[in-house]
């Protein structure tokens, strides 16, 4: 159960209103990736392919994971500091509150399908679970457009870029405690995805605005091979697709 802040419609002391959302466009852009992609990725193992379903299964944890952390995150730090500061964003926070809920139902349902998936690479339970994701795909779809359009626009205007950025050190320091119970390195995981959801011609200009130096060294050295080594595990044969 998300503990949540307390909510408060004033402003901290000191403190002007107005903050840059545009992080979250890219949140966002990978969230329509991942579950664009992974229905096909399940979808693809060849019966009794466990091999393969592990692995597929690996990177489907994650991403049930990251949507979980993503909507826990945006009810435990935004939704209520929204709604105490505009008034006139309380009918889309519950809106957007009750959409998550039905996210996390459909999560509920899906989730337990992946353990004997990947223990049988059954088909029949395969498109059975594909089929699910791919219903919740539609529905997580559909939710992101609204926040982009009822929600970013309040949160950019009535809160400050300190609050705004809270979002990001909640989601990296649930990453960092759970880091080594989850599949893969989900960092390098975060940082490459992040990277890959920047439109080629602004990727080298946001990195160097927003990824410290140290981090951009480790990433050069480290993390970069890390990523680049689980997209061709994922896309073994072909180019990995681009974001859009």
């Amino acid at each position: 159960m998300a503990e949540k802040l307390p909510s408060s419609g004033a402003l901290p002391e000191g403190r002007a209103p107005g903050c840059d959302t545009s992080g979250l466009i890219l949140v966002h852009r990978i969230f329509r990736w991942l579950y664009r992609e992974l229905p096909q990725l399940i979808r693809e193992v060849e019966p009794g392919d466990s091999t393969r379903a592990a692995l597929v299964g690996d990177y489907a944890k994650l991403d049930f994971f990251a949507l979980h952390l993503h909507h826990e995150t945006e009810d435990t730090i935004l939704f209520d500091r929204l709604a105490a500061r505009d008034p006139g964003c309380v009918a889309h926070v519950d809106r957007l509150r009750a959409q998550h809920k039905d996210v996390a139902a459909r999560l509920e349902h899906i989730e337990p399908q992946l353990a004997p998936w990947v223990s049988t690479a059954d088909p029949a339970l395969r498109d059975a679970f594909a089929g699910d994701i791919e219903a919740l795909r539609d529905t997580l779809f559909a939710h992101l457009g609204q926040e982009e359009d009822d929600i970013l626009p309040v949160a950019g205007a009535v809160l400050t870029q300190k609050e705004w950025d809270e979002l990001e050190t909640h989601t990296r320091a649930v990453l960092m405690a759970h880091r080594k119970e989850l599949p893969g390195d989900v960092m390098s995981l975060q940082l490459g995805l992040l990277l890959a959801s920047v439109p080629e011609a602004e990727r080298d200009e946001w990195y160097r605005a927003n990824v410290p130096a140290p981090i951009r060294l480790i990433y050069l050295l480290l993390m970069k091979r890390r990523y680049d080594r689980a997209m061709h595990e994922l896309y073994p044969d072909r180019p990995v697709p681009a974001m859009s």
